[in-house]
């Protein structure tokens, strides 16, 4: 279905493009950290950014925190008290640009008081359903019909079913409350893949725009897959409008590492170009040696430090794809396809490396500053064509 825009901030929703969101874990009345987060996440690609908000402190901390971050989306994430906060503390509800409710930790006085504040103060708003806090009235009601039912659903199916049905009727409501739609987010997280793909396939049939994540993936390797699996779909039968990656963070990874999962899933499906875009082989008998491997990780690193100024200075090279080859096999082939490109010698092949340029052979390189003269190559190219 036509999806109504909606605008956060600067940003407008529902234009095909997915945006995408993540949430800081800082404590929100510390203001210097949670400021210096947000620009954090801003600067990696996050276009909107949510922040908790659960007490007067939070909340009266929100306006500072607007002030500093200037024009970057920001959104206040409320449970359980969301009306007393917006009331008690007008500045927070002034400052915001969206506000996130959840109608399973919101009784139905809570949840109309934050729509008409909302109203009041010219805000979008998310009503965001999640497994782990469903409506607990509305999930009884679907077990007593089910009772009686010859057919019997599973838990989950009736799970499903009591998300798709709080997060559409609390829309109804905030709509009757006098929220246009043009306001209003909708979105229905849980942390199964083939059921939330389920969810959203229903909910896409509404007029909504939609806020997509796989809640609780975890973390590692099981966390970025499941949410990546999950989003890829999605995004792939061109369902959602806002996504977020909700992994555990762990040591090895700052919280911006969110931001970059988004955007590897979204470039991934060719939607929209975050970065250049490096291929490279996965080795097999004949690289025994590691040095293409090397190249390849050398030449990531170089992109994502040369980042900053090439989104700016040079936006063309985003769009970029440069091949890292490691032997004769598929390496001139990947070249001729990329921007630039260089197949490393394998075992028993010619101690040269070939260099493409916009799929023509350009030079061969030999000898120990390999790395550094294809990255000079790279550098020149990016300055003279983007």
């Amino acid at each position: 279905m036509q999806k109504i825009p909606v605008k956060i901030g600067k940003i407008k929703l529902g234009t095909g493009i997915p945006v995408v969101q993540s949430m800081t874990n800082t404590d929100t009345v510390d203001i210097i950290k949670t400021v210096q987060q947000i620009k954090e996440l801003h600067n990696a690609g996050s276009e909107i950014v949510r922040i908790t908000v659960n007490n007067i402190a939070s909340a009266r901390a929100v306006a500072e925190i607007k002030k500093q971050v200037g024009d970057i989306p920001l959104v206040g994430c409320f449970h359980f008290n969301g009306n007393i906060l917006l009331r008690e503390v007008p500045e927070c509800a002034k400052s915001l640009d969206k506000y996130r409710i959840n109608p399973g930790n919101a009784d139905s006085q809570n949840f109309c008081e934050m729509i008409k504040i909302a109203i009041k103060n010219d805000k979008p708003v998310r009503i965001g359903v999640n497994g782990g806090s469903l409506d607990k009235k509305i999930f009884k009601q679907l077990i007593e019909q089910n009772a009686k039912n010859k057919n019997k659903k599973s838990i989950e199916e009736i799970r499903t079913e009591a998300m798709i049905a709080s997060v559409l009727q609390s829309a109804k409501l905030a709509e009757s409350l006098g929220l246009q739609r043009d306001k209003i987010v909708i979105s229905a997280k849980i942390s199964n893949v083939p059921q939330l793909v389920e969810i959203y396939e229903e909910l896409d049939k509404s007029p909504y725009v939609l806020h997509l994540g796989l809640t609780e993936a975890g973390g590692g390797d099981n966390g970025l897959v499941s949410s990546s699996v999950a989003l890829g779909i999605l995004l792939g039968k061109n369902i959602g409008d806002t996504i977020r990656v909700s992994i555990t963070p762990d040591k090895n990874h700052s919280r911006v590492r969110e931001v970059e999962i988004c955007q590897a899933i979204i470039q991934s499906l060719g939607l929209k170009s975050f970065s250049p875009k490096v291929i490279s082989c996965p080795g097999c008998g004949r690289t025994t040696n590691t040095f293409f491997q090397n190249l390849a990780e050398n030449i990531e690193q170089k992109i994502k430090n040369n980042l900053p100024l090439w989104r700016e200075k040079y936006p063309k090279s985003l769009d970029l794809k440069i091949a890292v080859m490691g032997c004769v096999v598929n390496g001139p082939g990947e070249s001729e396809h990329a921007n630039l490109g260089i197949s490393l010698p394998g075992n028993m092949e010619k101690p040269i490396a070939p260099v493409y340029i916009d799929g023509k052979l350009w030079k061969n390189l030999q000898g120990e500053n390999i790395a550094e003269e294809f990255w000079e190559i790279v550098e020149n190219y990016v300055k003279e064509n983007c």
